[in-house]
């Protein structure tokens, strides 16, 4: 599912700034973008949205909206220093002035003093982590509202199957007295007149009836769409288990398909293999 989150926060006396974007994916990859100060941090970052995030590709943006305040000294630059006196004193000399050069004059000349940089201490995750859970936590919610859109459409997807899956329910009795029917008038055709074996036509028909009954699929059939259902009603990922569940209704849907030799049980099947791989498609989006 596709999520954004951001969040600020005061870090080392600056201001970081973390966004945290995710689309689907099949397992957790973390794509993260931190400054160089930061970069010691990153295994830190990866473990703290792996426990947010079971799976998706996630990104991870880390900048400093503010950066850190400097520590530093002042210093002073000598080389620079004795140059400017030098010219000082060439231009001195050439408007033919007299007396010293004063002290001031050469500070205040570009580059007599520097600023000089100390090394700052690392920054430590605690002062990132609160920044990150926020950002987080947004993109979780982001994906969660997603999720429930995404829930609404699964569950019409399974509304709709389970509908087709009545209609076949209600069928299947008339079409073994159908096909029972036929086979009495085919067999009766045949012997043109003669007795019919009733023993051994009762046990041709029980065997047509074995062959044709479609009961088992739609109990299983059944039980795999209530176990949907109650998935998207849960808390939590159902990403997997609803592919597997898919995987199931679709063995049962071939075979009720296989065994369906009537016409109106036949484009029952075609229209819950539609829905089937409809449903399919937007798991891709769900984790």
């Amino acid at each position: 599912m596709t999520g954004f989150g951001a969040a600020e926060g005061p870090v080392a006396g600056g201001t970081l700034r973390v966004e945290i974007r995710s689309v689907n994916h099949r397992f957790f990859n973390l794509a993260a973008r931190l400054p160089p100060e930061l970069v010691p941090l990153e295994a830190e970052l990866r473990e703290r949205l792996k426990r947010e995030f079971e799976r998706g590709h996630v990104t991870a943006q880390l900048r400093w909206a503010s950066p850190p305040a400097g520590n530093g000294v002042a210093a002073v630059n000598v080389e620079r220093a004795r140059e400017a006196a030098a010219r000082l004193r060439e231009l001195q000399a050439a408007a033919g002035l007299a007396g010293e050069i004063p002290l001031e004059l050469v500070a205040r000349q570009p580059d007599v003093f520097v600023a000089r940089e100390l090394e700052s201490p690392p920054v430590e995750w605690t002062a990132v982590a609160p920044v990150v859970a926020e950002a987080a936590r947004q993109c979780r919610e982001a994906r969660l509202r997603e999720g429930g859109l995404l829930a609404e459409e699964l569950g019409g997807r399974l509304g709709l199957m389970r509908a087709e899956a009545e209609g076949l329910k209600a069928r299947a009795p008339e079409r073994l007295i159908r096909e029972r029917d036929r086979l009495r008038g085919v067999v009766a055709q045949l012997l043109d007149g003669r007795t019919v074996d009733e023993q051994r036509l009762a046990q041709e028909i029980a065997f047509l009836a074995e062959r044709l009954d479609i009961t088992e699929e739609l109990v299983r059939l059944d039980a795999h769409l209530g176990a949907c259902a109650e998935g998207l009603a849960g808390e939590g990922p159902v990403g997997k288990r609803l592919g597997f569940l898919a995987q199931e209704l679709g063995r049962e849907i071939n075979t009720i398909g296989s065994k369906a030799n009537d016409a109106a049980m036949q484009h029952a099947v075609v229209a819950m293999k539609g829905e089937l791989e409809r449903f399919r498609e937007q798991l891709e989006n769900l984790e």
